[in-house]
């Protein structure tokens, strides 16, 4: 583990990390590989199942015909995983499990290579990890009745799906701690402390197990963000962080009321958030302003947007965006969440159309909503700065385009850091904008 962070026993907490030195605001905290991780399978087509990059063609595995590669050599590297994977995925098609139990699946898998690999002497195990699968907290207790039955239904796929492979599997179930033994125990572990892995723009892609960096503690407002480079984790900070201080990042979309995100963590991660932004409230106001019948006509609304987009139904979902903005009024607030939300939609639809200049418009209403809701450098803020740079720069407003890049930069090389290729993109894209306007 880095030298720049311990686990410590964080007050009303549990266990936490913090600061084993001063760490300055942009700095690289720590980086990790998963322990398992595997595609969501939303994208199980358009991402590489190994290296979890974009690409229009994949190869398909011609034995489970659902995971992806760039290549051979991304192929070969995923076989010892995925010997087991495509045994088990065969044995139940047509259906395909859920994520979290292609996960928990998966963490079965690697610890079954790693106890072969320790036997052989060609590993030490995971022995520096300063979190266990063991110590990871499952919650079971204080399920309510009806997430034990979700719980206890995923166990049972998660049996179902191992069965092709529980023969070669039962030493290692067998030699798993107590509380990983149990399948409902595991998923619960599994469904508390996965990341979810993003791609450069933000979009989520996967879903991955990362024992020590699962100690960080939440915060609506965070000292430290975490972005990905394919499955691997950099936690970064976006603050100044003195010797001692805590860690923390925010589990979810801080871009909410606080009742909706203390009721998420509550859900999710069974605990009540009492940070100084939920205590506050202070973005409440603002995020809910505007006459009420509006504000909920465009809240209601929400839902049936995410079904248009989710069908890639991107005619209706940019008439039905272009429909609610208009019942809403320029004079309705721009702040109001539901109204970004509307026309970040927009802006999706948009681009999917190939409307570049009404892409452009939309996105220019949404940046100094996002600069008042993300003051601190964030990933989010940045890389809607990057969006709308791209089309300025489609569309040959050079300067403009320029400037967006600019503002982009100045959050990324916080964020990502210079050595992040999303960085080294929008590095090249300032060079291009530069270039053009000398010429």
């Amino acid at each position: 583990m880095a030298p720049k962070v311990d686990r410590f026993v964080s007050p009303g907490k549990g266990n936490g990390l913090r600061a084993t030195a001063n760490i300055r605001r942009g700095e690289l905290v720590y980086s990790a590989e998963p322990q398992a991780a595997c595609v969501s399978n939303k994208w199980a087509k358009n991402v590489c199942h190994h290296c979890f990059s974009r690409h229009e063609t994949l190869l398909r595995c011609s034995q489970c015909k659902m995971a992806r590669y760039c290549n051979i050599t991304c192929q070969k590297l995923a076989w010892p995983v995925h010997k087991s994977e495509c045994k088990c995925l065969r044995s139940v098609l047509p259906r395909i499990p859920t994520d979290s139990v292609r996960l928990a699946a998966r963490i079965v898998f690697a610890l079954a290579i790693e106890m072969t690999q320790y036997k052989l002497g060609s590993s030490k195990g995971n022995g520096e990890e300063l979190y266990t699968l063991e110590e990871h907290e499952s919650h079971l207790s204080s399920l309510c009745e009806q997430k034990r039955e979700g719980l206890s239904q995923l166990a049972s796929m998660l049996q179902l799906y191992l069965q092709e492979e529980v023969s070669a599997l039962d030493q290692v179930v067998s030699s798993l701690p107590p509380s990983c033994q149990d399948p409902m125990s595991l998923m619960a572990k599994v469904t508390c402390n996965c990341f979810t892995i993003s791609d450069a723009e933000l979009q989520e892609i996967g879903v991955g197990l990362y024992p020590s960096l699962s100690l960080l503690n939440h915060d609506c407002g965070p000292n430290c963000v975490m972005v990905f480079e394919g499955t691997k984790l950099h936690l970064r900070a976006i603050k100044d962080i003195e010797l001692g201080d805590e860690l923390t990042i925010s589990y979810i979309d801080s871009m909410a009321l606080t009742d909706d995100r203390r009721k998420q963590l509550e859900e999710q991660y069974h605990f009540t958030c009492c940070c100084q932004r939920c205590d506050s409230r202070d973005m409440d106001a603002l995020m809910a302003s505007g006459e009420e019948a509006t504000c909920c006509l465009l809240k209601d609304a929400l839902p049936r947007l995410d079904g248009l987009k989710a069908e890639s139904n991107w005619p209706e979902l940019l008439d039905l965006c272009k429909e609610l903005l208009s019942k809403a009024g320029s004079s309705f607030p721009a702040e109001n969440l539901s109204k970004l939300k509307v026309t970040d939609v927009a802006l999706d639809a948009c681009i999917q159309l190939g409307l570049w200049e009404e892409a452009l418009e939309f996105g220019l209403k949404t940046l100094p909503v996002y600069r008042c809701y993300f003051p601190d450098p964030h990933p989010v803020h940045g890389i809607q700065l990057m969006r709308v740079g791209k089309l300025q720069h489609f569309l040959e407003h050079i300067t403009d385009a320029l400037d967006t890049f600019k503002q982009a930069y100045e959050i990324l090389k916080v964020t990502h850091g210079d050595a992040h290729p999303l960085t080294s993109e929008l590095k090249m894209k300032m060079e291009e904008c530069r270039c053009e306007l000398n010429q």
